[in-house]
């Protein structure tokens, strides 16, 4: 399952923001979409984003209260295999940090899962219904 995207945590998103705009320049990357003063994704050109930045979220705290952790999304290649990744990551011992159905916020055709893998990080599974 090849990686769809990450999301490093910052601790100034408005400085993290300019610092990452601007050494991506040479990589073709640029904004792809941004949620103002929380997160933004950058694509290569012709793309969508598979990298982003993110500030914590005030008052959004995870399910262990972790506000600063490393996201991954795996690329799903169904909403059934979403699926079994949520529940075989439960088997395993993660907490649901969202458990698998359409993200509209992020795309009208985004279905994915989130577990809290045992250090915190948030890791996802996701799968886009064209």
């Amino acid at each position: 399952m090849p990686i769809d995207h990450t999301s490093l945590p910052v601790q100034n998103f408005e400085v993290s923001k300019a610092f990452y705009t601007e050494i991506l320049k040479p990589l073709s990357y640029g904004i792809f979409k941004e949620f103002p003063g929380h997160a933004v994704g950058y694509a290569p050109e012709g793309s969508r984003s598979d990298f982003w930045i993110s500030a914590p979220a005030k008052g959004k705290e995870s399910q262990d209260g972790n506000l600063n952790v490393t996201h991954i999304a795996f690329a799903g290649k169904s909403k059934a295999q979403v699926d079994e990744f949520h529940a075989n990551a439960l088997k395993a011992g993660a907490k649901c940090n969202g458990p698998p159905g359409f993200r509209p916020q992020y795309h009208e055709k985004y279905y994915g899962a989130f577990i809290l893998d045992p250090d915190g990080n948030n890791i996802e599974c996701v799968f886009f219904d064209l």
